[in-house]
C-alpha cells in the first residue's frame, strides 16, 4: 500500500513540474522548487533520460538551456495539441522547435519515432480574410484562406492513418483579430469553425505550434488552451551566437597554406 501510495505522489510531482516550469522565468524556479520541496518534503522526481539531441549535426553549439526547452517543448507537446514558444528575439525559440523536429526525423529513420512535418505561415503578414477566408462582397462568392487551402496537406485530410505528425507554426505576433478564431481549434475537439458556417477537423497527427514575442495581448482564454514553453534570452546569453563562428574562423585559418610577409598575419581572435 505504501509502494502505491509513493508512485501516486511521485506521479502527481512530476506531473506539476511538467506543467509549470516550462513556462516560469529562471528567477522563479528556484522559487517554485522550494514550494514543490515543502509540499512533498524528502521525495525527488526521477530523471527522464530521452538520449541524444541532434546540435552537433545542425552545427549548433551544444548549452544546457537549449536541451532543457527542446525537452519542455516534447513534454509539452506530449500533453497538449496546442504549445506557445515564448521569448524574445535572439532566446532561442527556432532552434527549439527545429532541433526537437530534427531528433525526431532521426528517430523516424532508426524507426523509433513518427516524423514531422511543419507548415509554416507569418498569421500578421496577411489579412484577416486571407488567413481563414472571406466572401467576395460583389459576387458573395467564398473564398477559402490560408489554413483551409494553403495548409490542406495538414488540414483536409482526416482519413490520412500514417503516424507522421504535422505541426503548423504560426511564427508571429499574438493579437486579438486572429487568435480568437483559433480557441475552437486549440480545444479538445479541434474543430476550425469558418464564417460560413464550414466546420474543418484536425486529425490527431495535427498539432498547432505558435512562436510568439509576448502573450501582452491574448486572452485568458487563448492562454488556457495552450501548453507553454518560455526561453529566457538572460539563460542563453551571447556566447553560443559567438562561438559557433569564431570555431569557424579558427578552423578556416588553419587551412589556410603558411604565407610569408604581412600578408601571411592574420589577426588574433
Amino acid at each position: 500500500m505504501r509502494g502505491f501510495l509513493l508512485l501516486g505522489v511521485l506521479i502527481l510531482l512530476m506531473a506539476m513540474k511538467d506543467m509549470n516550469i516550462a513556462k516560469l522565468a529562471s528567477v522563479d524556479v528556484p522559487l517554485f522548487n522550494g514550494i514543490v520541496q515543502d509540499l512533498f518534503p524528502g521525495i525527488e522526481s526521477p530523471v527522464i533520460d530521452y538520449g541524444k539531441l541532434e546540435l552537433k549535426g545542425m552545427g549548433l553549439q551544444v548549452t544546457p538551456f537549449t536541451i532543457t526547452k527542446v525537452i519542455q517543448l516534447y513534454e509539452t507537446k506530449n500533453s497538449r495539441h496546442s504549445t506557445m514558444i515564448v521569448g524574445t528575439t535572439g532566446s532561442g525559440k527556432t532552434v527549439t522547435w527545429r532541433t526537437l523536429q530534427a531528433t525526431m526525423a532521426t528517430l523516424c529513420r532508426s524507426g523509433d519515432a513518427a516524423y514531422n512535418l511543419e507548415f509554416p505561415l507569418n498569421p500578421k503578414a496577411v489579412s484577416l480574410g486571407e488567413l481563414y477566408g472571406e466572401y467576395d462582397l460583389s459576387t458573395g462568392e467564398w473564398t477559402d484562406g490560408i489554413l483551409a487551402e494553403g495548409a490542406s496537406p495538414a488540414l483536409l485530410v482526416p482519413s490520412d492513418e500514417k503516424p507522421d505528425e504535422k505541426w503548423i507554426l504560426f511564427d508571429g505576433p499574438v493579437d486579438t483579430l486572429w487568435i480568437e478564431s483559433m480557441n475552437s481549434v486549440m480545444d479538445d475537439n479541434k474543430v476550425l469553425t469558418l464564417i460560413n458556417g464550414e466546420r474543418i477537423s484536425l486529425p490527431e497527427q495535427v498539432s498547432l505550434l505558435f512562436e510568439v514575442e509576448n502573450l501582452a495581448v491574448a486572452s485568458p482564454a487563448t492562454v488556457s488552451r495552450c501548453g507553454m514553453v518560455y526561453t529566457d534570452y538572460s539563460d542563453l546569453g551571447w556566447k553560443p551566437y559567438l562561438s559557433v563562428p569564431l570555431r569557424a574562423i579558427t578552423t578556416r585559418r588553419h587551412r589556410l597554406p603558411a604565407r610569408s610577409g604581412a600578408a601571411g598575419h592574420y589577426p588574433s581572435i
